[in-house]
């Protein structure tokens, strides 16, 4: 089943090297700003999961339960996306179309479909919206403008960012529907020298 995305510039290359000429006209902050927050921004998920589960733990063992599930999530989307990879051989569009890229054109063999960055960022934002955190507001529009970085670099064309945000979100809305089970295992931890870690005290 390898090669099903086959003719990936035909889907959206035109709307992908546009995308990248723009990019290479514009101010080189701007640039150096998008390609920082493209290659350490799934660092932002990382904290606000820790800040949803600093804020979490006044709150029942429902929802430490939902924000403890998060990162477990975030981390089934991205094994779920590479497994689709998997199985789609579209080599990256910087090296099918050969264009000019802000960051360095990754090599032969790193697969473009579906964006990685994207379906972690996704998840993430998901999993923190469905575990009624606040910080879900932010989540949400950082995924976004993760998935549009990631073709304003030259990384992948704009169905590769989509279908990683959709890869993402769905595991994320499924995975996340279980987690409240877990409750019981969080009350069983407060009742033990862990209770710190899922409670104030």
């Amino acid at each position: 089943m390898h090669d099903l995305a086959l003719g990936g510039a035909s889907i959206d290359g035109g709307l992908y090297t546009r995308i990248t000429d723009l990019a290479q006209r514009a101010p080189h902050t701007l640039n150096t700003v998008i390609s920082y927050g493209t290659d350490y921004g799934l660092g932002l998920f990382a904290v606000l999961m820790l800040l949803a589960w600093w804020r979490a733990r006044p709150a029942d063992a429902r929802r430490m339960a939902l924000v403890l599930a998060t990162p477990v999530v975030v981390v089934a989307a991205y094994l779920a996306n590479d497994v689709i990879k998997s199985f789609f051989d579209e080599q990256r569009p910087c090296q099918t179309l050969h264009t000019v890229t802000v960051e360095a054109c990754p090599g032969i063999g790193d697969w473009s479909f579906p964006s990685n960055h994207s379906a972690v960022a996704a998840a993430a934002a998901v999993a923190l919206i469905l575990c009624g955190s606040r910080l879900g507001r932010i989540a949400v529009p950082a995924a976004l403008l993760m998935a549009a970085s990631r073709v304003w670099v030259g990384a992948h064309y704009p169905h590769d960012v989509v279908a990683g945000l959709l890869t993402g979100a769905l595991v994320a809305w499924a995975l996340m529907r279980l987690a409240h089970r877990a409750a019981p295992a969080v009350e069983r931890v407060r009742a033990t020298r862990l209770r710190p870690l899922v409670a104030v005290r």
